[in-house]
């Protein structure tokens, strides 16, 4: 296990005091592990979960030719350019059960949707296309080519291929493959568990009475949605105040319960230092001042064998360093295949102003245009303890480290809310 030194004298340009957005991603990457233990869960209790072994796949899907709706199917090397094609139909298929006789040339077969193809038959035309006459049935001129309409066995899954790869977290989607296989249950790694709390004499929890130059904690319940959304087991330690007993106890709980410490508040230059004090005695910490806004400071480190992500106090500041930094680093940590951010382009409807040198992340309401292109705007007042814009906003307007200023038209990358906060 390499130390906070080790890992920053492998990053290139590594300062503490002017460290990259990707850099810090960078960084985190090294630093954090994947869980490495499993759990046999059946599908209904899987949701969310992160694969920790390949599906493989003990069926072909679908197992035979069957067609992709309810319609007339016959063999399609009769189909001739430019003239309709007339058949007689012969009989039924229907779902789930293999129509036994045989469709002989000129012939057709009435057939449902997912039903078996009788060996022989190709092509399905649709029964709102096709004209039919008492048994006779004509298939209009240029209408189909051979093959339309059939689902070949195995085009979606393969026999004894991979339908899910290891580290594939757990969708709606994916359980209904796995289903759709007769799996009932999958091998996952266990949940990861996360402990919060916030820091400083000035935070009330809710339910105590307003006090002049206290402020009722946000973060926590924020923190708590973003980690409840991301599937991780959440371990709340409330609020603790800025005391080095407490502060030591809690610390010290955290680690020895969770795979990952998240704080809030008490990083900052001039706040008081009892927090910072006791995560460098505890731990393994580095401090950094981030080239981001809004979020600027942010520790990181181990204490145990727990990671330490040491947030900002202010409320937005919190949110985005948690979905820009620590969400891909919990998503490693839960065993989740590294994939790209998925970020859409959008037309700024408006200036923004941006110096190189600094990640700006900008919270901004994505719309569609009227021809369709997607367009995004700001929510206006950008300060970092303006908590109602991320509810306003449904993503961040992403203005990357090189970049300087927008002008109106121009396409930005955003990083889209949907399904993560």
């Amino acid at each position: 296990m390499k130390s906070i030194e080790q890992i920053a004298a492998e990053l290139q340009g590594y300062d503490p005091q002017a460290l990259s957005a990707s850099a810090v991603n960078e960084f985190l990457a090294r630093l954090v592990r994947p869980v490495t233990d499993t759990q046999i869960l059946p599908l209904f209790e899987a949701l969310d979960r992160v694969l920790a072994q390949e599906v493989i796949s003990p069926v072909s899907v679908p197992p035979h030719d069957n067609s992709a709706m309810d319609g007339y199917a016959f063999a399609g090397a009769q189909l001739r350019p430019h003239e309709a094609l007339t058949l007689q139909c012969v009989g039924t298929a229907l779902a789930g059960k293999a129509w036994q006789g045989v469709v002989a040339p000129g012939q057709c077969l009435r057939i449902m949707t997912g039903a078996i193809m009788p060996t022989g038959l190709d092509t399905v035309v649709p029964q709102e296309l096709a004209k039919v006459s008492d048994q006779q049935i004509t298939v209009p001129a240029n209408l189909l080519q051979r093959g339309d309409n059939r689902r070949l066995q195995g085009e979606d899954v393969q026999q004894g291929q991979p339908a899910l790869k290891l580290g594939t977290r757990l969708s709606p989607a994916a359980l209904g493959l796995a289903a759709s296989l007769g799996i009932p249950s999958v091998t996952v790694w266990r949940r990861l568990k996360v402990a919060y709390f916030s820091t400083g004499d000035e935070i009330l929890s809710l339910g105590e009475p307003p006090r002049e130059g206290a402020v009722y904690d946000s973060n926590r319940f924020t923190v708590f949605g973003l980690l409840k959304r991301l599937g991780v087991e959440v371990l709340d330690y409330g609020v603790v105040g800025d005391d080095p007993a407490q502060l030591e106890a809690t610390f010290a709980k955290a680690a020895r319960q969770a795979d990952a410490i998240i704080t809030s508040g008490g990083v900052s230059v001039g706040e008081a230092d009892h927090t910072k004090t006791m995560m460098k005695k505890l731990g393994d910490v580095a401090f950094w001042r981030i080239a981001m806004r809004p979020g600027r400071p942010m520790a990181v480190g181990r204490i145990g064998h727990s990671i330490l992500f040491g947030l900002p106090g202010n409320p937005v500041a919190v949110m985005v360093t948690f979905l820009a930094f620590v969400r891909p680093a919990l998503l490693q940590m839960m065993g989740c295949r590294a994939e790209p951010t998925p970020w859409l382009r959008a037309r700024s409807l408006e200036a923004l102003r941006k110096k190189p040198g600094r990640t700006e992340y900008q919270r901004g309401i994505v719309s569609s245009a009227a021809d369709g292109t997607l367009q995004v705007r700001t929510t206006g007042n950008q300060g970092s303890g303006v908590l109602s814009s991320m509810v306003q906003g449904n993503g961040l307007i992403v203005l990357h480290h090189q970049q300087g200023n927008v002008a109106v038209g121009d396409e930005v990358d955003v990083m889209m809310f949907e399904g993560v906060i």
